[in-house]
């Protein structure tokens, strides 16, 4: 159920790449959390350098151009082990697929309770039942 919101620079990325950072953000649930393959609600969004602002240096990093900010709806459930291993995860397999630096990816995590989550007619299908991963 996580739902996913890459901020990626415009034109810095093909198509298959970008298919790529997708297909490496759904691996990256697969991997950290165990969620099934068929959980996948990402987007991808490319901004100019007028739109998205990240500081190349801070917290020692050594940002490129390809710098970016993702995102992460995930169930208020999840401990801190999960959190972890889900941001490893996701600059783990975004290195892989697209070689994108583990310093460019700016990962914020944001809970949500389950019963906000509607995988469509309407229905929150998560209120009543306890996570299954």
């Amino acid at each position: 159920m996580p739902v996913f919101h890459a901020y990626i620079p415009k034109g810095s990325f093909s198509r298959e790449q970008k298919i790529a950072i997708g297909n490496a953000l759904n691996q990256s649930l697969v991997q950290g959390l165990g969620i099934p393959p068929g959980d996948r609600f990402i987007t991808l969004s490319e901004h100019g350098d007028d739109e998205i602002f990240i500081d190349p240096k801070f917290m020692g990093m050594e940002r490129s151009s390809n710098a970016m900010i993702i995102k992460v709806l995930v169930g208020a459930h999840r401990p801190l082990s999960d959190k972890r291993a889900l941001m490893a995860a996701i600059t783990r397999l975004l290195q892989e697929a697209v070689g994108i630096s583990p310093d460019d990816v700016f990962i914020a995590l944001v809970p949500v309770p389950n019963e906000n989550f509607s995988f469509g007619q309407g229905i929150p299908q998560l209120a009543e039942a306890e996570p299954r991963w």
